[in-house]
């Protein structure tokens, strides 16, 4: 085991310690950290994800806000908050800065969420609303042909159990056709 594999290792166990019972801290991968501030499901709340590369602590962290639980927040704040994160794990870089950071932003919450707005920007629905008079100038339904019970009984008895017409419905009678069109001798009375 290396040295950067067993310092990961030990911040892996001191990090599950330290946030044993914590609902807003989850770790998702060996590598991947999720921690949530303020009130969950609120506008006033993120979910920063910090996820280890292979030479972490000797590189940066990379710091994701692009996730569905933060489809909410602006894209000014998301990029405020990841560039305040950087900057502040550079002054860790050698050490393990996963606490460090996840308690950093805790301190920086209320400054940071008061740019967020109260509530979300809403679409305007006029534009995705579909107009309420179709035009029926070219358009002109066919109507079905109406067939009464029986008709439908008939129709219905022609068919076998897979809706479809049974084998040879539409040959010819062969000695029937030829009875009717074969060439026919004239028979003259004898006299």
């Amino acid at each position: 085991m290396s040295e950067i594999d067993s310092i990961q290792e030990e911040e892996r166990e001191v990090l599950s310690s330290i946030y044993d019972g914590d609902e807003c801290f989850k770790q998702i991968s060996p590598c991947t950290f999720q921690y949530k501030y303020g009130e969950s499901d609120t506008l006033k709340s993120f979910l920063v994800e910090i996820k280890w590369g292979p030479r972490y602590p000797e590189e940066l962290p990379e710091i994701n806000m692009e996730l569905f639980y933060n489809k909410h927040i602006i894209a000014p704040l998301k990029e405020k908050i990841t560039n305040l994160v950087e900057s502040e794990a550079e002054q860790f870089i050698g050490m393990s800065m996963t606490y460090s950071l996840f308690e950093f932003l805790k301190e920086k919450f209320e400054e940071l969420i008061q740019t967020q707005p109260e509530q979300t920007v809403e679409l305007d629905m006029n534009k995705l609303c579909i107009s309420e008079e179709e035009p029926t100038q070219g358009i002109k339904k066919e109507k079905k042909e109406q067939l009464t019970k029986a008709q439908k009984r008939r129709q219905w008895n022609r068919l076998d159990s897979k809706g479809e017409k049974p084998r040879g419905w539409n040959w010819v009678d062969l000695v029937k056709h030829l009875s009717q069109t074969g060439s026919k001798e004239e028979t003259n009375p004898v006299s």
